[in-house]
Parts: C-alpha cells; structure tokens; sequence
C-alpha cells in the first residue's frame, strides 16, 4: 500500500464539508450556482479554473427516483465517508487527495472535450467506488439493513450502469467513465 505511518491528515471531512456547504450555497439559488460553479469548458479557458473542481460538490440535476436532494446529499456523504475515509486512511492523505483530483480533472477533460456542462457529484463518486472495490474487495454492505452484498458487486453493477450509459450515448456518463479511467492508473 502507499501509506506512511502518520500521514493521514483527515482530508475527507475537508470534502464532506465543501459538499454540505456548496448544498446551502445551492439551496439559495440554484440557476445562480450553476452559473458560478458547473464546469463550462469556455468559462474555464476565460480564467475560471474553480469550476474544473466545484462542479462535483453539488447535487444539482440528481433525484433518486422520489427522492429529495437533502436525502440524496445524506446517501452521498455516508458513502464518500464510508469509502473515502477508508481510502484515505489505506493510502494516506496525499495519494488520497491526488487519486481524487485526478479523477475529477479527468472528468472535467472528458466533458471539455465533448463540449458538454458538467454539475454533479456523482462523476467521482463512481471512480470512488471502483477504488474501494478494488482496495477491500471482501467488504460487505447491508443494503436496507438486511441484503448483505460484496462491495465488489456494486462495483460491478456501477461499472455496467457506466458502460452502458457509455454505449447509449449519454455524455454525462462518458465523463465519468473518464474520470474513471483517468484515476486508473492510481489503483493500488
């Protein structure tokens, strides 16, 4: 594994903030946010370089079925807790916050390249997922407190979802299937 002993610097609560905290700058008002803080590829190259970062704190353009954004902010925080600080601890800090930029900027390039928006949090939620699968592949979770389930099975589900969303044409997940692929590499 990468990490030194003592290297682990909690980084993960650095991003669990940013997400609550760009969910309220949200909630305040949501076309404005998007205006300031999705990824646009020309907003980028006039200077707005934050955007290649802030797009994926946000849970703008999701809604699990019924579901509202303050609920599918909690499911998106326990698992980039779950899995991040797991992450993080395994690695350490540094290559925990590298595998993580990685992923986004990959994103970020696959969507400049396509010339599409990007607002979401999932695009590295994805490339997350894939790297916990494949650091602790006999991990178990409950789903709805009963099903117990390998993570490597979701992994696996996730990556069908992406490929095929992929093949359908669907830009968003391209973007994410290049965040994926771009972090790759920084698999343990």
């Amino acid at each position: 594994m990468f990490r030194s002993k003592g290297e682990n610097l909690r980084s993960i609560y650095v991003l669990l903030f940013l997400s609550i905290a760009f969910f309220f700058l949200e909630h305040q008002d949501a076309d404005k946010y998007a205006r300031l803080f999705s990824f646009d590829r020309d907003a980028v190259a006039a200077g707005e370089v934050w955007r290649v970062f802030t797009y994926q704190f946000t849970q703008a353009g999701q809604g699990w079925f019924a579901f509202p954004k303050p609920v599918v902010l909690f499911f998106t925080l326990l698992l980039l807790y779950l899995m991040g600080s797991a992450l993080e601890e395994a690695w350490g800090t540094a290559h925990f916050i590298v595998f993580f930029v990685i992923s986004a900027i990959g994103s970020a390039l696959a969507a400049a390249v396509m010339g599409i928006p990007l607002l979401g949090s999932y695009f590295v939620n994805f490339t997350l997922l894939f790297a916990y699968a494949a650091t602790f592949p006999q991990q178990t979770f409950f789903l709805f407190g009963v099903v117990p389930v390998r993570v490597r099975w979701l992994a696996y589900v996730a990556a069908l979802v992406l490929v095929t969303g992929v093949v359908d044409g669907g830009e968003s997940h391209t973007a994410a299937f290049g965040g994926a692929a771009a972090a790759v590499p920084y698999y343990p």
